[in-house]
C-alpha cells in the first residue's frame, strides 16, 4: 500500500468540495433529493477508479451534501456510508466501464429501503411497494449521473496531461 501524499489529500479535499457544491447546486433545481434523484455530484463517484485518493473526498462531500437531506440524520449516516462503500468498490473495479456499477447498486440497495422506511414507517406491503418504486427511480437517476456524466469524466481525464501523471499505470492500460 502506498503512502497518502499531500497531493492525494489535496485531491480528496477538492473532490469533497466539488461534490458538495454540485449537490447544493442540484438542490436548487430539486434534483439532489427529488423523487428521481439525479445528483450531478454522483458523476464524481467514478473517480476512485482513476484516482483512488478521491474515495475519502467523495465520502466527506456526500456527508456535507446530506446535511440538506429531508430524511435527516439517518441519510447523513446511511447515505454517507453507501457512498464510502461504493467508492471503495469502485477502486477495485477491473475495467473503466464497470466503475459506475458500485455507486448505482450500493446506493440502490442501501438508500431505497431507508427512503421507504421514512415514507411508510413499517415493514409491510406498502413498504415493499415503496421500496420497489424507490429502487427503480433511484437506478434511473444514478445511471444518468454515473454512466452518462461519469463516463465522460473517465474518458476525458486521462487525456489531460496534468492528470495523466496521477493515474496509476494499470488504470491507463485497462482502458
Amino acid at each position: 500500500m502506498r503512502k497518502f501524499t499531500t497531493r492525494d489529500l489535496t485531491l480528496a479535499a477538492m473532490v469533497a468540495a466539488l461534490y458538495a457544491v454540485l449537490g447544493y447546486f442540484g438542490n436548487v433545481f430539486g434534483l439532489t433529493f427529488g423523487a428521481v434523484q439525479i445528483r450531478f455530484s454522483e458523476a464524481l463517484t467514478v473517480l476512485p477508479f482513476l484516482f483512488p485518493a478521491t474515495a475519502p473526498g467523495l465520502t466527506l462531500g456526500c456527508l456535507i451534501t446530506n446535511v440538506l437531506s429531508p430524511y435527516g440524520p439517518i441519510d447523513m449516516i446511511m447515505g454517507t456510508l453507501a457512498t464510502g462503500i461504493a467508492a471503495w468498490l469502485t477502486v477495485k473495479m477491473p475495467r473503466w466501464y464497470l466503475a459506475a456499477l458500485p455507486p448505482v447498486l450500493v446506493n440502490m440497495v442501501i438508500l431505497a429501503p431507508m427512503w421507504s422506511w421514512s415514507e411508510v414507517g413499517a415493514i409491510n406491503n406498502a413498504f415493499w411497494a415503496a421500496c420497489a418504486f424507490n429502487a427503480g427511480t433511484f437506478v434511473i437517476g444514478e445511471l444518468a449521473a454515473c454512466y452518462i456524466l461519469g463516463t465522460v469524466l473517465l474518458l476525458a481525464l486521462p487525456k489531460i496531461r496534468y492528470f495523466r501523471g496521477m493515474i496509476p499505470e494499470r488504470r491507463l492500460a485497462g482502458r
